[in-house]
């Protein structure tokens, strides 16, 4: 295996993951099954809190003592569900695979740590993609003629579902011609190399 610290980082990661492929597989579905279970639990969060009912309680009845405690509730839920299984699944995970690597493998993966790197510093910020997602929502609920409607007399859960609604939407629209540009590119460009 040649020294990690002469090889680019994209070459770096193509041969860590084809050296470990299984290692990364289980990886990626341990985070889908993360993702998913965390919407699970914001639904469930939602359903059964105990402030206002999501399907009759309107948003007009919430006091800023409910906006807080199901802000806890819900923090609490996830780190419970899925904070602490993540924590343990990829902290016992990770100790028991990085165990049984071998010695060289440790290495080199030591080395390309050890590496002096200039990091681009991160200054904050939203990218705009909490302000393009507020654009849409509007756009949505416009759509959805409910644009003019009062808060307070839709319930509660119309509002939190609208949101997931335009984000499925943004997904659909951006993502499946994404999509199609990936395929073209990789069965033009990244294949042949």
């Amino acid at each position: 295996m040649e020294n990690s610290n002469d090889i680019s980082e994209e070459q770096f990661w193509k041969e860590a993951i084809k050296k470990h492929t299984n290692a990364f597989i289980v990886m990626i579905v341990a985070a889908v099954c993360l993702i998913i279970g965390a919407v699970l639990t914001l639904f469930w969060i939602i359903e059964v809190n105990p402030f206002v009912d999501p399907q009759t309680g309107l948003i007009g009845n919430w006091t800023l003592n409910y906006i807080v405690g199901f802000f806890i509730q819900l923090i609490l839920a996830e780190l419970l569900f899925v904070g602490a299984p993540a924590a343990l699944f990829f902290g016992l995970g990770g100790y028991l695979w990085w165990s049984k690597l071998p010695a060289e493998d440790k290495e080199w993966f030591r080395a390309r740590d050890k590496k002096e790197k200039h990091r681009k510093q991160n200054w904050g910020g939203g990218g705009g993609f909490g302000f393009f997602m507020f654009i849409a929502y509007c756009i949505y609920i416009a759509v959805d003629g409910n644009y003019n409607t009062p808060i307070g007399t839709k319930p509660w859960g119309y509002w939190v579902y609208s949101w997931f609604l335009t984000l499925m939407w943004i997904l659909i629209v951006l993502g499946i011609p994404a999509l199609i540009i990936l395929i073209i590119v990789y069965f033009t460009y990244w294949r042949k190399k």
